[in-house]
């Protein structure tokens, strides 16, 4: 029952691909640190492959055949994708699906004061943190400001060599003897999570002078007054590019592995599918995974439902009954990661349902936490066809669970799709330091998920 290590199955050509992948993850990673930013990076290489808008397609009246890939867009932090396929949208589509948001801090609406001349920011942190691995580090601002008159600014602030970092403060340890004996989760509050952003005053200034000093900066280098941030959605993520990880460059370490690392695999086999499939195959990079999938652009929301509606319009079919019977006659991937085993951390795991880094693309049965609470529960029918489908096009894959029963749990997009009726299940790549500032995934993982994704699309 135990699975080999990917590695040990791989000829000269093989690991060339696996080093090409990750190479190229390991960029967009660097490069992509918000959902706005995934976006418009999936947008763009699904255009380079013959994709049209749907909106753009409603509005030409245009109509939508076999053959065809369609996207849609949804406000800027999400997108589907649809390659027609041969049979009738009713019979089902295959779907993968991942999310692109990722734990981090957020600016709050009004983010600036003044303290003992520093400049300060306050944040809000989004999605599940250890708050004290967020400090004494150096951290980059992404993010847009929209402007009362209808722009938008895209700001990205330490990522460049040439720019200058923030970051939160940490408390020394020759006075941190209070802090130390606390328990790690109050060891740093999530108010104390103030990002330093000046500290040298405007000459002619009496009052908070450095927080006019800084406000000046942000008027001349990046045309923002501090009203602006009441509609600004700016992201406080770790500075610097992903890195190889091990001196034998078989992993990578990185922010945001959770759930990009998924997200990239899907986007590469959605990419390598050059035929029309047999069945319509979809992509969904969802947001707001990490908060629960709430607002209109999380999962919850309803633009899968609306986007397969406008379809079938544009394909001259449309009715209520077709959507949901498309809807429930489909069968998904939902593309999350999954805990590695970390021998550091035994005691967490249980052993021999624990998914390994270098074991190839993992298979959670069930997610939720203890009684699998929060859960979807896939069907045994349903995981052995994947069995067969994974077998006949050598994937190397395992299965998984979040961790021993009572020690936690965690949720995924699963069980919201669920709700339509369809064929579930969770599919990903392992993860060690999961929602850390670094995060590690296996090169090997990432590329087996690759070829799952395309072997399910093609053949569920």
């Amino acid at each position: 029952m135990e699975r080999p290590n990917a590695w040990k199955d791989y000829g000269k050509k093989e690991l060339t691909k696996v080093t090409e992948i990750g190479e190229e993850y390991r960029d967009l990673l660097s490069r992509c640190k918000t959902e706005r930013e995934w976006t418009k990076e999936i947008i763009q290489r699904l255009e380079a492959k013959g994709y049209f808008s749907l909106e753009s397609a409603i509005r030409e009246g245009r109509k939508i055949v076999p053959g065809d890939r369609v996207y849609e867009a949804r406000m800027g932090k999400a997108v589907l994708s649809f390659h027609i396929g041969q049979e009738s949208l009713e019979k089902g589509m295959n779907i993968v699906g991942a999310h692109i948001d990722s734990p981090r801090l957020d600016l709050k609406q009004n983010p600036l004061y003044e303290d003992s001349d520093l400049a300060f920011g306050d944040t809000h942190y989004y999605g599940g943190i250890k708050k004290y691995q967020w400090v004494a580090r150096p951290l980059a601002i992404h993010g847009v400001v929209a402007k009362k008159d209808g722009t938008v600014l895209e700001i990205t602030i330490g990522e460049r060599d040439e720019d200058p970092v923030v970051g939160i403060s940490d408390l020394l340890i020759h006075l941190a003897g209070d802090q130390m004996g606390k328990k790690l989760s109050e060891g740093v509050s999530g108010e104390d999570l103030d990002l330093i952003l000046a500290g040298q005053p405007l000459k002619g200034e009496e009052k908070d002078a450095v927080k006019a000093s800084l406000l000046h900066i942000l008027k001349d280098q990046y045309g923002m007054e501090e009203e602006d941030f009441l509609s600004a959605e700016l992201e406080v993520v770790p500075a610097g590019k992903a890195r190889d990880f091990g001196l034998d460059r078989s992993m990578i370490l990185g922010y945001g592995h959770d759930d990009r690392v998924c997200a990239y695999a899907e986007l590469k086999a959605i990419e390598t599918m050059d035929e029309t499939p047999r069945v319509t195959c979809c992509g969904m990079f969802v947001d707001k995974e990490e908060i629960g999938s709430v607002g209109a652009t999380g999962m919850r929301a309803n633009y899968l439902e609306n986007a397969v509606a406008e379809i079938l319009n544009l394909m001259g079919t449309y009715s209520e009954l077709q959507v949901r019977r498309t809807l429930q006659n489909s069968r998904m991937l939902s593309c999350d990661v999954s805990a590695g085993y970390d021998p550091l951390y035994a005691s967490a795991f249980e052993k021999k349902n624990a998914a390994y880094l270098g074991r190839g693309v993992c298979f959670n049965k069930f997610t939720g936490s203890r009684g699998k609470s929060g859960s979807n529960d896939a069907n045994a029918e349903f995981i052995g066809k994947l069995r067969k489908i994974m077998d006949e096009n050598k994937v190397h894959w395992q299965t998984a669970e979040l961790g021993k029963v009572d020690v936690g749990g965690g949720g995924t997009i699963a069980y919201i799709c669920a709700l339509y009726g369809m064929e579930v299940i969770d599919s990903g790549v392992a993860v060690l330091s999961m929602h850390a500032p670094a995060e590690i995934i296996s090169k090997a993982d990432l590329y087996e998920a690759v070829k799952a994704y395309h072997a399910f699309m093609l053949n569920a």
